[in-house]
């Protein structure tokens, strides 16, 4: 379907993220006319999803774009931008970059040369290009640029099917590391599961099958009832018992990891008590047992 705003879009580095977003935009009725890439592979690889004509060099891709998207690694973003800042080619067109962390003074010679700069972050992780297509659709888009631009930048968002959410440049550190929270340091605790697992002699193949169900049922509870109605197990419960068993067990066999089960215990005897669960006296109990471990860890 055509929409009322046609973009020319010229896209600059094409992993994943670039290589997905020009093939929903693409499909939402805009018009990829350039991707660039210092890579001949990356380029061959994106040609027939985004579309468009290939350039090794960013400055003939942008020519004839109202749009230019920069998603480049996160460390390459401003030197992208560096190459194409020239006003006769980008003055008062739209440049904008996708990275959670970085702030708009990623884009600072683009705004010299007279474009209007944005920053918009899918919330979402990439494992691979087709799984990027199908997870960007419904996910929520950090969005951060001046009055001006938030409305071109919220349209190309709800033309990807994404929920736009407008981010002050000093808010986009901590939006980023909840993100972190989310994603990258869940498949850090899952990785921790199946160690503890190995440990005792389960293949972490079939410790993914006794957990991932698990996990899954979790996430359903979340949804349904939110993070604190859906806290179960020892803590919420009030079970000091069972928590001295797992420190010690930690200690003698899985040292590395009884700081980190401390440390995010402290915060579940925060959410029990919320849930009204445990009383502020178990909690104490708890509490100092999970800091005995965690004073006991630093007197090392």
């Amino acid at each position: 379907m055509k929409n009322k705003y046609s973009y020319k879009f010229a896209i600059i580095g094409l992993g994943k993220v670039g290589t997905a977003i020009g093939h929903l935009l693409n499909k939402s009725g805009h018009n990829i006319i350039a991707i660039s890439d210092k890579s001949n592979a990356a380029l061959k690889k994106a040609l027939p999803y985004t579309g468009g004509k290939a350039f090794l060099d960013s400055k003939q891709a942008v020519i004839g774009a109202d749009c230019i998207l920069i998603t480049t690694p996160d460390d390459n973003i401003s030197s992208a931008c560096n190459e194409i800042a020239d006003s006769k080619l980008i003055k008062e067109k739209f440049v904008f970059h996708m990275s959670g962390a970085g702030g708009l003074d990623l884009l600072d010679s683009a705004k010299r040369a007279g474009a209007v700069i944005a920053s918009i972050h899918p919330l979402q992780s990439f494992s691979s290009i087709d799984t990027a297509i199908n997870n960007i659709p419904g996910s929520i888009f950090g969005i951060t640029a001046n009055k001006k631009v938030q409305k071109q930048a919220g349209i190309i968002v709800r033309d990807l099917n994404g929920i736009p959410v407008f981010i002050t440049p000093a808010q986009k550190p901590l939006y980023h590391a909840a993100a972190c929270f989310a994603s990258n340091y869940l498949v850090s605790l899952l990785n921790v599961v199946e160690s503890i697992y190995e440990s005792i002699g389960i293949s972490k193949a079939d410790a993914r099958k006794a957990y991932l169900p698990l996990i899954y049922g979790t996430l359903q509870n979340v949804e349904t009832s939110g993070s604190i109605q859906a806290l179960t197990g020892p803590i919420a419960r009030g079970d000091a018992g069972t928590i001295e068993k797992h420190l010690a067990a930690l200690k003698k066999t899985q040292s590395q990891y009884s700081s980190l089960y401390s440390a995010l215990g402290l915060i579940t005897t925060i959410i029990a008590q919320k849930k009204g669960t445990l009383s502020a006296k178990k909690a104490k109990i708890i509490n100092d047992l999970l800091k005995g471990d965690t004073e006991h860890e630093h007197s090392h």
